[in-house]
């Protein structure tokens, strides 16, 4: 998303998604709107990577949010977030994976982490 945000503020977008985004079979996008929401214009550069893959290449995104709270992550814009929804679900899969965290699963044997930071967590993956 860097890169991409770069290219948009040196007026290089075009070029950027044409090496960067559009010749991967497979782009992989990693703990969607977990941390920190985006702003109108990433949530805008994130729909436009969604559309210019739909139906040319395969998108795996990861999300610790149920679909209903995107908004929240995409500048607060129902209407981005439906069309990106609209685009990523058409032809998906999706896992819907409940439990506690892997990375903290030997932790909480150990009794190293508190227990409130392991409660079940929901990720939803789609291919």
């Amino acid at each position: 998303m860097r890169v991409l945000n770069a290219g948009l503020n040196q007026g290089n977008r075009d070029s950027l998604f044409k090496r960067v985004i559009l010749p991967y079979k497979l782009l992989i996008i990693d703990d969607f709107g977990y941390y920190l929401p985006l702003k109108q214009e990433q949530a805008n550069l994130l729909f436009q990577v969604i559309a210019k893959r739909y139906e040319k290449g395969s998108t795996v995104l990861t999300s610790n949010l149920p679909f209903g709270q995107w908004h929240n992550s995409l500048a607060q814009d129902s209407a981005l977030t439906a069309a990106i929804l609209d685009r990523l679900l058409h032809h998906s899969t999706i896992l819907n994976i409940k439990g506690d965290s892997f990375r903290l699963k030997d932790k909480k044997k150990a009794g190293r982490v508190p227990i409130e930071i392991t409660n079940k967590q929901e990720d939803n993956f789609m291919t």
